[in-house]
């Protein structure tokens, strides 16, 4: 046991000097480390919104908003369905209330094969291993003898919305992140909400337009033949159209038509820009490649026609066609400043939200609280470190020294894995970190027992040294497993600041593992071949 080969003397030396390394940088200011070279370690610890304020935003998805866009795409499907079938139908419409879509074949005889085509729009959900077989999504159903009825069924909502969720969690990623903000926390929280928590973000009125917009691109013709201020008066819409208001303060009325030409579904990518001739903040965009085709032929389609550019039900722009544009790349403008072009190419870029979302609870955390967190978890760890290295000198003497040293180490090693994960650290995580100051000894509380034990039998020096780490690896091995166990299932089931401090632990243990049984065992062995002591001062 005391006895060290060369290879393992210079991996224990390597993993101890890059602990210490990569967590050096923590120990100084982030201006200080912009002149370090890159190729020196410099990356240090996130701080978590409780350590450095920000932003804590819980949202709640619009059930409402998720029904009706789903109904409207259900009522295309089938259109599209009858169409292709070649069945006649009329009064095609949709109930938000009764979340259904309904339609009346024209003739009897179609019926049975209306009803047929329409029951494969119908699709399983919840059939897996574990959740077995909840039903369809769509309920398909005869009303009378020429109706059908097309029912978004309970297990078929449940499943859409956890789906929505899912994307609405991806789609507040991409935009978060492209604000530059280090380590968003953002999950589901219950059955229709989203928490977001960003650290060290202080523009909340900008973080909270950016997430809340839905991003629903959309590219319509306006229709020429109407009086569009005409219909916002008498609110009467032609047949086909729609009204729609724009960006604009006062905000104008355009009368555009149902059909949408392209989508932002097929966008591949936006950037802010400036126009060239004006030089006017813009969004430059690009299609992929079923955009490009498409929107190049309703460009050669409609030359000298006005088409709009419509972002979440609002026209942004409405210019005429000049010529057809078909290498699949345009511009918006809008009389934009350059924040409102960057933010409204990051909604384009990150892609639409599935449905609407409101802010349901906001809480910002200020800076100087977070300073204050940070201050009362060094005080905690610093207290904690000198009680512990007070003890362990005054009750094992040199070998309590040995127990000290290592300890420092496993901290070390500690910030130097969570920096090298990018992880963040929260209040939480610093109580794990206190926590572990008093597992780290405690092995070595273990092994220095086991030695005295030893020596009082009447063993050498060497002889007692090598028993007692021995005889206490298995039971200091067992003790860590079984902790890290605990640690594992909070992790699991945990989340957040659970998640933080579970994370932390387990690099903990992990650690202490190594500098108790190993880094110890080291210094041990080198002090006995160098002292060649009679007796152990333990």
């Amino acid at each position: 046991m005391l006895h060290f080969q060369r290879w393992k003397l210079i991996l224990v030396a390597t993993v101890v000097t890059l602990g210490l390394l990569y967590a050096l940088p923590n120990l100084f200011p982030s201006s200080a480390l912009q002149g370090v070279p890159t190729w020196l370690p410099h990356k240090q610890v996130n701080l978590g919104l409780d350590l450095q304020g920000g932003a804590h935003l819980l949202y709640q998805l619009d059930e409402k908003d998720l029904v009706e866009g789903w109904l409207n795409t259900i009522r295309g499907d089938v259109r599209e369905t009858l169409r292709r079938g070649r069945i006649g139908y009329t009064d095609l419409a949709q109930n938000t209330a009764t979340r259904s879509v309904s339609v009346k074949i024209r003739e009897p005889g179609d019926m049975d094969k209306a009803f047929e085509e329409l029951k494969k729009l119908a699709v399983p959900v919840g059939a897996d291993v574990f959740g077995g077989f909840a039903g369809n999504d769509i309920e398909v159903e005869r009303q009378g003898a020429d109706s059908i009825r097309l029912t978004i069924t309970d297990p078929g909502l449940t499943h859409r919305m956890t789906s929505a969720i899912q994307a609405s969690i991806e789609t507040i990623r991409r935009r978060v992140d492209a604000m530059g903000t280090t380590e968003p926390s953002i999950q589901r929280e219950g059955r229709d909400r989203v928490l977001v928590q960003v650290p060290g973000v202080s523009d909340v009125e900008r973080l909270k337009n950016l997430i809340g917009e839905t991003g629903k691109l959309e590219f319509k013709l306006v229709d020429p033949a109407a009086d569009a201020l005409q219909v916002a008066e008498t609110k009467q819409v032609p047949p086909g159209d729609e009204l729609v208001y724009s960006t604009d303060d006062p905000p104008l009325p355009y009368v555009l038509k149902d059909q949408v030409l392209v989508s932002g579904q097929n966008l591949d990518d936006a950037q802010p820009g400036f126009d060239g001739q004006t030089g006017e903040p813009v969004v430059t965009f690009r299609f992929d490649a079923a955009g490009a085709k498409r929107f190049a032929k309703v460009t050669q389609e409609n030359v000298g026609l006005p088409f709009a550019i419509v972002l979440d039900n609002k026209v942004i722009s409405a210019p005429v066609i000049r010529e057809p544009i078909l290498g699949g790349t345009g511009q918006i403008s809008g009389k934009f400043s350059v924040q409102e072009a960057n933010d409204l190419s990051v909604l384009l870029r990150s892609g639409a939200l599935p449905a609407k979302l409101s802010v349901i609870e906001e809480r910002t955390v200020g800076a100087s609280l977070g300073a204050d967190s940070i201050e009362s978890g060094k005080m905690a760890a610093y207290w904690g470190m000198a009680l512990v290295v007070i003890f362990m000198f005054v009750a094992y003497g040199l070998f309590g020294l040995f127990a000290n040293i290592a300890m420092l180490i496993n901290v070390a090693i500690i910030f130097a894995v969570l920096s090298l994960m990018g992880a963040t650290l929260t209040l939480p995580g610093i109580a794990g970190i206190v926590l572990v100051i008093g597992m780290a000894v405690d092995a070595n509380v273990l092994i220095n027992e086991r030695i005295r034990e030893e020596i009082r039998t009447g063993k050498s020096p060497f002889a007692a040294v090598e028993a007692g780490y021995k005889r206490a690896l298995t039971t200091i091995i067992d003790s860590n497993v079984t902790t890290l166990i605990g640690v594992l299932v909070l992790f699991w089931m945990g989340s957040g600041p659970v998640r933080g401090f579970a994370t932390t632990l387990t690099i903990g243990i992990l650690a202490s593992l190594f500098t108790a049984v190993t880094v110890t065992r080291l210094m041990v062995a080198y002090w006995l071949r160098w002292k060649r002591p009679q007796e152990i001062p333990i």
